[in-house]
């Protein structure tokens, strides 16, 4: 099998080295991976020119890995056009991700991005997420109970073009772990998501700022100008179903959604035709 891993956190992330362990048996791996971190990105590309660095970080046996300074899609597009070429890898993992990618968390985020794109290439997808934003967090909860989803997700069966899978994981210890549910995403939201930066916040939350890998990214005001960080506080809708994957996820449960790029509403449509606007 020939597996193309990538994540949003970056190739230096604790998350996709964990992954590549539990995906070895399984395989021969290419990791393509954002240089730097690469959250909230979604499913967005780097077009208009700009120029992306790559670069060969390693390669044995059965295992390459590469950076691109670029997005997690771009990633994946740079893995299945300039690495494989005439062929497709199998699979794309995506992960393991530093926080949850449930409910409406999904459509912000550069892992579920990546799955996205390897869906539009045909090519299966998983990305998988951990409860826990630490940069040391423990994926003991995944490698203990991944791999038999992930045998499950790739067997034999009939796809719908464009569907992926979502998979996260509480951040537990495995014995904690209460079961595996299918499920959909959660209705939830943010609130009172602008704060004013605080420049001591990386300290704070004991992760290496942009700064210290040399990338200069923090804003020089200008005068007037305020500047402000996006956190928010999550709130559940009321109308979200009970068995959601962010409900599920908070009482001890891993969450498998598929999730499908194609988000054409078709209730909608067939209720639009009947307003009459076809004739």
């Amino acid at each position: 099998m020939k597996i193309l891993v990538t994540n949003d956190d970056s190739y230096r992330a604790k998350g996709i080295k964990v992954l590549v362990d539990i995906l070895r048996p399984y395989g021969e791996i290419t990791v393509v991976a954002p240089k730097y971190h690469q959250s909230g990105m979604s499913m967005a590309v780097s077009l208009c020119h700009k120029p992306m660095a790559v670069k060969k970080i390693s390669e044995v046996h059965g295992e390459r890995w590469y950076y691109l300074d670029a997005t997690p899609s771009s990633c994946v597009k740079y893995g299945i056009d300039n690495i494989f070429i005439d062929e497709k890898p199998d699979v794309v993992v995506s992960g393991i991700n530093h926080g949850i990618n449930a409910g409406m968390c999904s459509p912000y985020s550069g892992t579920i991005g990546a799955a996205s794109e390897a869906a539009l290439a045909r090519v299966p997808s998983i990305a998988v997420s951990l409860d826990s934003f630490s940069p040391d967090a423990d994926f003991s909860v995944v490698a203990g109970f991944f791999p038999p989803i992930f045998e499950k997700l790739l067997a034999e069966g009939k796809r719908d073009f464009g569907t992926f899978y979502n998979v996260n994981f509480p951040n537990l210890p495995a014995y904690k772990v209460k079961g595996v549910r299918v499920t959909r995403l959660g209705r939830m939201h943010w609130e009172k998501e602008f704060e004013p930066f605080n420049p001591a916040i990386y300290a704070e939350l004991g992760v290496r700022p942009l700064e210290d890998l040399g990338v200069k990214w923090r804003p020089d005001p200008e005068p007037g100008e305020e500047v402000f960080e996006m956190v928010g506080t999550t709130v559940t809708d009321p109308d979200t179903p009970e068995a959601s994957d962010h409900i599920l996820l908070a009482d001890g449960y891993i969450t498998i959604t598929p999730q499908n790029i194609d988000n054409t509403d078709l209730a909608e449509i067939e209720r639009l035709r009947s307003l009459g606007f076809e004739r």
